[in-house]
């Protein structure tokens, strides 16, 4: 029982990580028979990649594909299921308020969730969550974990110290005659899974779609982040795309394949995508992409590509209706 204590609490301190074939399949539609002309290739660069409300990926840099889920429609942006983001290599960090939000929202919102109100801090390399342990009474609870990552390419959480209502979660558990093997259960397809005392978790599988892929070869913990390294970064500048701007430093860039957005297709993808403040990080969001779309403009290329230019999701209100474009 003591061992199935820790593995419940444990739960609490997820934060991204790994599951492979053990994990149940997520809830999203299977890929279909890999097909490289409906593939659409991506590019990022300093980006703030908002996948859901409050849960910013820090994309430091990342070149992978957009494939399409479906055999007859392609990747798009309207349709966040329509594809999934295989990553290649990248480079991405999470805070711990989008942390805290990736928990509450997704990984343990479902029906009959023991776990709520999650809070994650950090404290040196070492995690800190906090919540709420719900079995008829809630019982907040704290656990310190340190993560380490697995040769699979999984983060290993591996709590060090446990508390409910400030007491050590053994003792409680027995006191509380807690059914711990119920209350341990995971809904499919939220990239979790129990390893004796650690939790194993899937660090793209975590995420609400889009749905991502990659390998995760490299994990750090440190001033209020999660640092993750997927593939060789160091192998990802000889494999950059040719941009109709080489000189942008903020940027999303998708070539080839298919790709719809709105009401438009491209035939073949040739869009890049800058941010029209190049002084700052460009921030995403992209269950309101449209927004960023229409309060930006574009320019067409001599080869029918598209250049589009668009504020950071944090000035759409103050520079509604505002329109800059470059000397």
């Amino acid at each position: 029982m003591a061992r199935s204590s820790l593995a419940l609490i444990a739960l609490g301190a997820a934060c991204g990580g790994g599951g492979p074939d053990p994990l149940p399949p997520p809830s999203v539609p299977a890929l279909a028979a890999p097909d490289t002309t409906r593939v659409v290739q991506a590019e990022m660069r300093n980006v703030g990649f908002q996948v859901d409300s409050g849960v910013v990926l820090e994309i430091s840099r990342l070149r992978g594909a957009l494939i399409p889920t479906s055999d007859t429609a392609p990747p798009a942006f309207d349709d966040r299921g329509s594809f999934t983001l295989s990553i290649s290599t990248a480079a991405i960090a999470i805070d711990t308020a989008s942390l805290g939000n990736l928990l509450t929202r997704h990984v343990f919102n479902y029906k009959g969730s023991p776990l709520g109100h999650l809070r994650v801090s950090i404290e040196g390399d070492t995690l800190i969550q906090k919540g709420v342990l719900k079995k008829g009474i809630h019982l907040p609870f704290t656990v310190r974990s340190q993560a380490s990552l697995t040769d699979e390419g999984l983060i290993r959480l591996h709590p060090t110290s446990i508390k409910v209502l400030g007491v050590g979660a053994r003792h409680l558990m027995r006191f509380f005659g807690l059914s711990l093997e119920e209350l341990a259960k995971v809904a499919p397809g939220r990239g979790v899974r129990i390893d004796e005392n650690d939790f194993l978790l899937d660090a793209a599988a975590l995420l609400p779609p889009p749905r991502a892929k990659g390998k995760l070869t490299a994990l750090s913990v440190r001033n209020g982040r999660v640092y993750q390294v997927f593939g060789s970064v160091a192998a990802a500048d000889s494999n950059r795309l040719s941009r109709p701007d080489t000189s942008v430093a903020n940027y999303m860039y998708f070539r080839e394949g298919k790709l719809r957005f709105g009401n438009l297709t491209m035939a073949r993808a040739d869009m890049l995508i800058l941010d029209d403040d190049p002084t700052d990080r460009f921030d995403f969001l992209l269950p309101r992409y449209m927004d960023q779309l229409v309060a930006g403009y574009h320019v067409t290329t001599k080869v029918d590509g598209l250049i589009v230019y668009m504020p950071d999701r944090g000035d759409l209100g103050a520079r509604r209706g505002v329109v800059r474009r470059p000397d």
